[in-house]
């Protein structure tokens, strides 16, 4: 993503479906037939929700919800062939932000764009970012009726960038049960967003007190405590790139410093970890990064994203 999260206006905004991706909104986990070297994918709606889900022909640990960004990879289709995580036994499902894809709005990019110089907070980072998350409970509900997993089975979650701010946002308001969450080069809240928009358009955005009330709710360093709450706290995985230019570095190592005493006093300090990476930029799937990040997200899942596959009848 050559501009990060404020460059908008070039991004992709339409969602193409694989060959493989069979669009259906009636599906079943535990009966959707998939095989040993080609998972199914499922095009549907959850909730209110475009998602693509990808279900492995044997499952034993509990779901995975993944969001893009708002630069490559973009869409929900992007974003499952950087990362499909078919090492984990897990059904993947892949979620489009509001604003982008199907549910982008008139005009698209420019529209955006407009949208990003009128108020970057209130009409971009609110309804793109902070309703992704507000989009979640409905999605583990609709993920429930299609029989892949069980009323309050903790959930894996991830997310890029503007992504993983609705990863963020999610863990600290804790509206649905997470067990582990990944966070890739990830915006940590409105300011940390504000000032990748103001790097890239070397530019200046004017606050206003909606602004400052918006970033104080999505701070996730400020949110700490809501974030390392649950019994046992989330196992979180912060993954950043020490060459992003855009959301550097100290976004991820500030925030790390404010959760590491909170997961030490929860008896929990084994499950959380701060990745820098060497020589990663804010895009990460070239292929320099991409195996090593397939890599480590998939081990961070497969360890604590945890199963209760039998309960629901899907196939262990």
């Amino acid at each position: 993503m050559r501009m990060g999260c404020a460059a908008l206006a070039s991004v992709c905004l339409g969602l193409a479906l694989t060959a493989s991706a069979q669009s259906n909104s009636d599906f079943n986990c535990a009966s959707t037939r998939a095989n040993e070297n080609r998972p199914a994918v499922v095009a549907t709606t959850l909730g209110e929700t475009p998602a693509l889900v990808r279900i492995p022909a044997r499952i034993t640990h509990s779901p995975i919800v993944l969001w893009h960004g708002f630069g490559p990879p973009a869409s929900e289709q992007a974003l499952m062939e950087a990362l499909p995580l078919d090492d984990v036994p897990a059904v993947k499902v892949y979620l489009g932000l509001p604003m982008f894809g199907s549910r982008a709005p008139a005009g698209g990019a420019k529209e955006l764009a407009r949208r990003q110089q009128q108020d970057l907070a209130t009409l971009v980072f609110e309804p793109a970012v902070l309703g992704a998350a507000k989009e979640l409970s409905a999605v583990v509900r609709a993920l429930e009726e299609h029989g892949c997993l069980k009323r309050r089975e903790r959930i894996g979650l991830f997310g890029f960038s503007a992504g993983g701010a609705a990863v963020l946002y999610a863990l600290a308001e804790r509206d649905v049960p997470i067990a582990s969450a990944v966070t890739l080069n990830a915006s940590t809240g409105l300011s940390a967003s504000v000032k990748a928009y103001e790097r890239a358009t070397k530019g200046s955005y004017s606050w206003t007190d909606e602004a400052r009330t918006l970033a104080l709710r999505s701070d996730a360093a400020g949110r700490a405590k809501d974030i390392v709450k649950g019994h046992p706290p989330p196992a979180l995985l912060i993954i950043h790139g020490n060459d992003d230019a855009m959301l550097t570095p100290e976004v991820a190592s500030t925030l790390h410093r404010a959760l590491q005493p909170l997961y030490y006093e929860a008896e929990a300090a084994q499950s959380l970890q701060l990745l820098l990476v060497p020589g990663m930029a804010h895009g990460w799937t070239n292929p320099g990064t991409l195996e090593a990040m397939r890599g480590a997200i998939g081990t961070w899942f497969g360890k604590y994203t945890g199963s209760s596959c039998e309960s629901v009848g899907l196939r262990c």
